[in-house]
């Protein structure tokens, strides 16, 4: 691999890596899960199988070789759920950050050990200690690196809070060239029609100067005020609350043109599809049940 780039979440995909659902050990008990919608699928007896996500992490692997995508895989650790890689490691410009994520799942990162000998040492940066972030919540944007976070309030009251402003703050001096720019997110361990587990959970850019947006996500409206006038009104597509639920803010961008997204996203794929947009229809739904989708699953180490 050798060198890693991201500047934006839509350029021309070269690289990425995508979790595994082997031996992800199963339905967990009601304590040992970390965000509301797992909690609700346990309580139900709806909680995904290993050959259901399987299945459907495969369907996905099937997509980037349509594409000529380099597809890497985490190792595999018997019994540890490792299928959104999007959190335990993530690319800005030439560096692979290695954050502190929550402690239930810091089991998944030696997965990565075998990838992060393959790519150059002064590539990769590790945060101090008191700072707290998963993938899921940074965004490189070009110029901007989008952040969802927590003040201090929420993140210690929250198992669903996971970037704190320590994290935000790391970012901010270690890529100055960039404007690292926070949102405040909304937050429930037990309901997650009102969880914004993290930024891709309600808001992602697209190709063509587009974005898919929740505005429910955000805590706070000037923050929703200022990605509504970045991006214009008319190019942003919002989605409901039950379409958030549904994740319908986490689908794919391999390039500007083509977006992977969930088979059952009726509305969202017609509307990307009028906006002349090829979308690669997946099921993913199974998956989609612990609490992360398409995004959530893919970890971008190199595009155009």
């Amino acid at each position: 691999m050798k060198q890693v780039h991201i500047q934006n979440e839509t350029g021309q995909l070269k690289a990425v890596l995508v979790g595994i659902a082997d031996d992800f050990g199963g339905t967990p008990a009601i304590r040992d899960c970390y965000d509301p919608k797992s909690k609700q699928h346990v309580l139900a007896g709806t909680y995904p199988t290993v050959e259901d996500c399987s299945a459907e992490i495969d369907a996905f692997i099937q997509v980037f070789a349509k594409h000529d995508i380099q597809v890497f895989r985490p190792e595999n650790i018997k019994g540890v759920n490792q299928i959104f890689s999007r959190d335990i490691a993530f690319v800005i410009e030439g560096k692979l950050v290695l954050p502190n994520i929550i402690e239930q799942r810091r089991g998944e990162t030696p997965a990565l050990d075998e990838l992060l000998k393959t790519i150059n040492p002064d590539r990769i940066m590790s945060m101090p200690k008191l700072a707290r972030a998963e993938g899921g919540d940074v965004m490189p944007w070009n110029n901007f690196v989008f952040v969802g976070y927590s003040e201090t309030e929420d993140f210690d009251a929250y198992t669903s809070a996971r970037t704190n402003r320590a994290g935000l703050d790391f970012l901010t001096r270690m890529f100055p060239s960039k404007t690292v720019k926070g949102f405040e997110l909304h937050k429930s361990d037990d309901d997650p029609k009102i969880n914004s587990l993290h930024l891709d959970c309600c808001f992602q850019p697209i190709g063509k100067g587009k974005a898919i947006l929740y505005k429910g996500g955000f805590k706070h409206a000037k923050d929703v005020e200022f990605l509504v006038s970045y991006f214009g009104e008319e190019n942003i597509i919002s989605i409901t609350q039950n379409e958030m639920y549904e994740m319908n803010s986490n689908i794919f961008s391999i390039s500007e043109d083509v977006i992977v997204s969930e088979v059952g996203f009726t509305r969202l794929n017609e509307a990307l599809r009028n906006l002349g947009f090829t979308v690669e229809e997946i099921p993913y739904a199974e998956t989609g049940k612990m609490g992360g989708l398409l995004r959530c699953s893919t970890m971008p180490l190199l595009r155009e």
